[in-house]
This record gives structure tokens, C-alpha cells and sequence, in this order.
């Protein structure tokens, strides 16, 4: 490496660092916003939030840094691996916010902050209306920012979906979802007429958040989260942050009457934060810790909490301390009680909430939502009943009021294009849960609680590569093959026809 390039990768490195302490100050900031801060103080802590994010941004749009980083872009033959990646991110980065000011970022960060506040007070509330003003804003805030892209692609929402999922466009998601439903559709059908009938009563006894606080803290502690590297804690609508090199938080939410909700989301989020916990330590020093993509974090979430938390082996081992941390709910169930009854089929309002078979429905629900509303094909002052409408047409079921309707997700309080990356998860996961089966016996490995060789294999052959290679070719990495929703829907067809005895 010559010494002009040197320098000029140290001037980068040395400028991402102090952009980096403000995003970390950002993120611990988000975190408390949405744990534990009062609700009269989010609109301060927003504007703090958004003015630390507009420095970092400062930071990176002056013009000694740009002109450094597009010297590393031009050079990045002459990079590593590590380096080169991030050259490509730096560039990518400078197409999407060239024609961005810092005043204009600053105030567009203030609109996603103040639909947060909003989303939540209407969820509270029940009233989609107190949130309408901030929805119409974020739809008029993503579009802005596309609109200032350097090169824009021609269909705006694929500008979007691109943000969360690199490479993905919607043309590729309408064939594939077509699929889905040609083949969900009948077999959910035959489900709902089966014979079978699966015990959940269960699954609504009360138990306290302390017995659910001790759950959350076995579990992730099952599957091999590491707590002296994260912590946990509740929320209205859990998530993962990984807040830095050494720490990853996630949350959860404890329901009385719902023990498995709180089960199966730490189980989620400790995916998620897995994912972060087991990354390459050079992807942090070289600044790309945050280059994976929402279908590559969502495929590994939905791979712990549904491929391996909802299976028999994953039940078996368990069992045991189900039973003794809930002993009201559990003294009259079986093993094969609790395996059916978590994943039982039964068509619902509530995403979060939805069973494995049902889940991707509520997906392409949001999906074909989305595209309406960035194409300004949807009345949004309509957009409870259109949702009402799409659930009876999808699933049978139509919410009763907003909180179990429209307002039931964050994510339109920051934009959209991240819905599809759920559904995409679960084919990405599929694929890769067939590769791992032909290096180990997975069902013998879990019921053993042999997590250390199970995120040894994740580790080495789904985390490696996944900041340096975008998710088409991550997957063609892992399996030699191109990504198919194939292998996910084989799955489903043949779990379902079997626990449903059809």
C-alpha cells in the first residue's frame, strides 16, 4: 500500500472514530427512549438525539473526508477485504445524501422522532388519528430523501427496500410472495378444517413478570447470549441495539396472560443479538460492524426464536424449566402438550404475535400496504379500514380498533421498506438450517443444549461475511445456491401436515 493511500485511510479511520462516538451516544439515547424514559421527556431527548446524529453527519459531509473516502473508493483495488468494504459503504453512503444538507438531515431526523412519540401516544390511546400527521410526514420525509439521491432507481420504493436490504427489488418480492400464497393459502385451509384440535389454555394463565424476568434470563442464557457483554430490559415494542463492540441490548415485553410472547420474543431478540456478539472482531475496526443488512439480522432472529425455539428438540430440552419457573400454568401439561401448543396455527390480528405458518401473511399485509402508500395509491386519512380489509381478505380476522390494527407496529415512525426483510429472513434461514444439517444432527445437537456448537457453525458460516458480501451473494456463500422460498415452504408443509395430522 502506497503512502497516499495510507494516509488517506488513516484520515478516514481517525474521522469515523468521532463519528462513531456520537452514534454510539445516539443509540444509548434510543435505547433509554424506548425503555425507560418518562413520556414528558421524549421530546427533549429526541431533539438531543437529533442533533448527535446531525454532528456525526457533519462529520462525514465535509469535503477533506468525502474527497478521502472516494480516493479509497477509486483505489479499492489496492485495499483488503476489510478496507475495500468499507470504501464501497462510504460510497454508497455518499450517492444516498450527496444532495442531503446537514439543516435538511437534522430536520428530517426530527420528523422520525416526533412520529415515535406520536405512534406511541395513538397506540396508547387506540386513535390512529394522533398519529396520521407524523405518518403523512415520515411518507413525505422518505421521499424527500430519495429524491435527492444521486442516482435514484426508477421505482421509489424499491430506493427504500434498498436501504434495509441491499440488492432486493419488489418486482423479485412480488414473485416470490406470489408463490407463497399459491401455496400458504390452500394449505392454511386444510389446517383450519383439520380434526386436530391443540390445547392452549394453558398458554393464558397468569403468571407474574418476575417468573417471566427469570424465563427471559435462562433463555438467553440457553442459547448462549453472553451477559457480560449485553444486558436486557422491557418495552412496549421489543427490539435489539447493538450499542457497541461489547454490548448488545435487548428487551422484551411481559404479558400476565401470554407467557410464551415474552419466551419467544427474548428468544428473537437474543438472535439478534447473537449476530452482534459473535461478529468478526475486525468488522469493528474497520467500521463496518453495521453493513449487514435487516433480511440477514431478521433470517438469524427468526432461525433461533421459530427453526430452533419452536421445535421439538428445543421444547424437549426446556421443558423441564418451564415447568419449574411456571408452575401454575404448567403443573398439567405435557412435553408434546407444550410443543403443539407453541406452534399451533391460528389465523390473528397481532404480527408479533403470529404463528410460524400465518406470519408471512401478515407480512405481505404490510408489503403491498407500503407500495400503495409510497406510490400515493393509498388515502391514508383510510388506511385503519384498508387494513381492516386486507386482514379479513388474507386471514379471516379483522381488528376491532386501531391499537390491534394499524398502530400495532413502530416501524412506519421511521420509513419504510423494512417490513419485507421478516419474510426474507425466514427463506435466507431455511436455506442455511438445510446446509447445517448435512455437518450436524440439529435436532440431537439442541436437545442436548449444545448451543456452543450450534453458534460455532453460525459464527463461522452465516456471521463471517455477512458485513463484506450484500445478501444475494452471502447466501450463494453459504449454500451454493441462489435464494428460493423454496426450502422455507417445504418446511412449513411438511411441520404443519404433520402436527395437523392431514
Amino acid at each position: 500500500m502506497n503512502n497516499l493511500l495510507e494516509e488517506n485511510l488513516k484520515y478516514v479511520d481517525d474521522v469515523l472514530k468521532q463519528a462513531e462516538t456520537y452514534e454510539h451516544a445516539v443509540r444509548v439515547l434510543n435505547y433509554d427512549l424506548e425503555t425507560i424514559c418518562p413520556t414528558g421527556g421524549m421530546s427533549e431527548q429526541g431533539k438531543t438525539i437529533a442533533f448527535l446524529a446531525n454532528q456525526a453527519f457533519r462529520l462525514k459531509k465535509d469535503e477533506k473526508f468525502i474527497e478521502a473516502a472516494e480516493f479509497l473508493y477509486q483505489q479499492r483495488d489496492s485495499l483488503g477485504e476489510f478496507d475495500r468494504t468499507l470504501a464501497e459503504l462510504l460510497h454508497r453512503e455518499r450517492q444516498k445524501t450527496k444532495n442531503l444538507t446537514p439543516d435538511e438531515e437534522h430536520r428530517l431526523e426530527q420528523v422520525y422522532n416526533k412520529a415515535y412519540e406520536d405512534w406511541l401516544e395513538a397506540k396508547k390511546v387506540s386513535d390512529y388519528s394522533v398519529f396520521l400527521p407524523s405518518l403523512q410526514a415520515v411518507r413525505d420525509a422518505n421521499l424527500r430523501e430519495v429524491e435527492l439521491r444521486e442516482q435514484p432507481l426508477p421505482n421509489v420504493y424499491d430506493n427504500l427496500l434498498d436501504d434495509y436490504e441491499r440488492g432486493m427489488r419488489s418486482e423479485k418480492l412480488d414473485e416470490i410472495f406470489t408463490k407463497c400464497l399459491e401455496r400458504l393459502t390452500p394449505l392454511l385451509d386444510r389446517i383450519t378444517h383439520s380434526k386436530k384440535r391443540i390445547r392452549t389454555d394453558f398458554l393464558h394463565r397468569l403468571v407474574s413478570d418476575e417468573q417471566q424476568r427469570e424465563m427471559a434470563e435462562f433463555l438467553l442464557g440457553t442459547i448462549g447470549f453472553d451477559f457480560k457483554r449485553g444486558a436486557f430490559t422491557t418495552t412496549e415494542h421489543p427490539f435489539t441495539d447493538g450499542l457497541a463492540r461489547d454490548d448488545a441490548r435487548v428487551t422484551t415485553h411481559y404479558y400476565p396472560a401470554d407467557f410464551a410472547s415474552s419466551m419467544y420474543s427474548i428468544i428473537h431478540e437474543g438472535g439478534h443479538a447473537l449476530f452482534e456478539q459473535l461478529q468478526p472482531a475486525e468488522n469493528f475496526d474497520h467500521h463496518i460492524q453495521m453493513e449487514k443488512t435487516m433480511g440477514q439480522h431478521e433470517s438469524v432472529s427468526r432461525f433461533y426464536e421459530k427453526r430452533i425455539g419452536r421445535s421439538e428438540a428445543f421444547v424437549h430440552l426446556i421443558y423441564p424449566d418451564v415447568k419449574r419457573i411456571f408452575p401454575e400454568a404448567m403443573y398439567d401439561v405435557s412435553e408434546r402438550e407444550l410443543y403443539e401448543a407453541l406452534n399451533v396455527v391460528e389465523p390473528s390480528l397481532i404480527r408479533t404475535e403470529a404463528d410460524e405458518f400465518t406470519y408471512t401473511l401478515h407480512i405481505i399485509i404490510r408489503y403491498e400496504l407500503e407500495k400503495r402508500i409510497v406510490a400515493g395509491e393509498a388515502d391514508l386519512t383510510r388506511l385503519p379500514e384498508t387494513w381492516a380489509d386486507m386482514y379479513e381478505k388474507y386471514l379471516g380476522v379483522r381488528p376491532s380498533n386501531d391499537r390491534e390494527g394499524v398502530l400495532q407496529d413502530v416501524h412506519w415512525a421511521s420509513g419504510f421498506g423494512y417490513f419485507p426483510t421478516y419474510a426474507l429472513g425466514n427463506m435466507y434461514n431455511a436455506m442455511y438450517y438445510n446446509k447445517m444439517a448435512e455437518d450436524m444432527d440439529i435436532d440431537e445437537t439442541v436437545a442436548n443444549g449444545d448451543f456452543e456448537k450450534i453458534n460455532g457453525w453460525m459464527a463461522e458460516h452465516v456471521f463471517k461475511k455477512a458485513d463484506r458480501l450484500a445478501p444475494g451473494e452471502w447466501i450463494r456463500d453459504i449454500t451454493g445456491r441462489e435464494l428460493t422460498p423454496d426450502d422455507f415452504l417445504d418446511y412449513l408443509e411438511n411441520k404443519y401436515t404433520e402436527l395437523y395430522e392431514l
